[in-house]
């Protein structure tokens, strides 16, 4: 494991299998800041300078991917955390990363990060454990802010088609923000997949929500694809009305979401939640969906 700087951040720490990089945080977070092959762009965006004040004081985003307590809410879900991390080294390519007790929310967020012994495949364990002295109630939510500066593509599948005649009941719940207009031209909905083009251009924020049956869902940039894959509970209670999966634009800023189940928790109790990242380089992905499937289907 090696000790470097990143974002001003002097003590972060890089994992390599020798094709994958992977690069956290330990002066704040608990984060991942870095996931590319050895040599080539990260897939993930940085932000050091960008910046919310809330009632708690100042909340950076940073970059990268972070944990957060579902359902949103001003302040409770800004809490800063820059605080240190504690950092154990579970194995040279397996660490854990615990943040302090936050205040006032009294939750402790920890991830622990397993990249595998060869190709790209990285596991992502969250957990949220209640500090306090009464029952929470909250989801796990893994958030990732993309490289998007070029613009990029999130890439949600659909439920699979089926006619009138096959089927009359629903199968694909959309949540929808204030916010999210339809219109946009950076939207795209077809019968295979949702997506969501980001423009630098384009400041108006843009959101979408949706149950996600499939279990993953990528981010396309440049020649770059990344593929997320989370689990989906048909038998439990999402954030959001009904989200485990989300997707946010405004500007060249982005950002791929999966979220857990709701949980009650108990003082000392804690909510897991897992993700699974494969990178794939040399990916062209054209515009029609046929083409879409083309390449991703042996992907997947």
């Amino acid at each position: 494991m090696q000790t470097l700087e990143m974002l001003g951040l002097p003590n972060c720490r890089k994992l390599s299998n020798g094709t994958i990089d992977v690069i956290v945080t330990t002066d704040v977070g608990p984060r991942v800041i870095g996931y590319a092959f050895t040599g080539s762009e990260n897939i993930l965006g940085l932000c050091p300078d960008k910046s919310v004040p809330t009632p708690l004081s100042e909340w950076k985003p940073w970059g990268g991917h972070r944990l957060w307590a579902a359902p949103e809410a001003m302040p409770r879900t800004y809490a800063p955390d820059d605080q240190p991390v504690e950092h154990e080294l579970i194995d040279e390519r397996t660490l854990r990363l615990t943040g302090a007790v936050e205040e006032p929310t009294r939750i402790q967020k920890e991830m622990t990060i397993a990249l595998n012994k060869v190709g790209s495949k990285l596991t992502i364990s969250h957990r949220i454990t209640n500090r306090s002295l009464w029952p929470i109630e909250l989801a796990p939510w893994a958030i990732t802010i993309l490289n998007a500066s070029q613009g990029g593509t999130v890439i949600i599948p659909q439920e699979p088609y089926r006619s009138h005649d096959d089927a009359l009941t629903p199968s694909r719940p959309m949540v929808l923000w204030h916010y999210t207009d339809l219109t946009d031209p950076r939207w795209d909905f077809g019968r295979r997949y949702l997506r969501l083009a980001v423009d630098p251009q384009s400041e108006s924020p843009q959101k979408i929500g949706v149950a996600n049956k499939q279990g993953w869902a990528a981010y396309h940039h440049d020649s770059t694809l990344l593929v997320k894959r989370f689990e989906y509970d048909p038998d439990a209670l999402y954030p959001d009305e009904g989200c485990n999966c989300e997707a946010y634009t405004a500007g060249s800023f982005a950002e791929l979401e999966s979220l857990g189940p709701m949980h009650r928790l108990d003082p000392g109790e804690s909510a897991e939640h897992v993700e699974e990242w494969a990178l794939f380089e040399n990916v062209d992905i054209g515009a029609a969906e046929e083409e879409i499937a083309e390449v991703l289907d042996p992907l997947l």
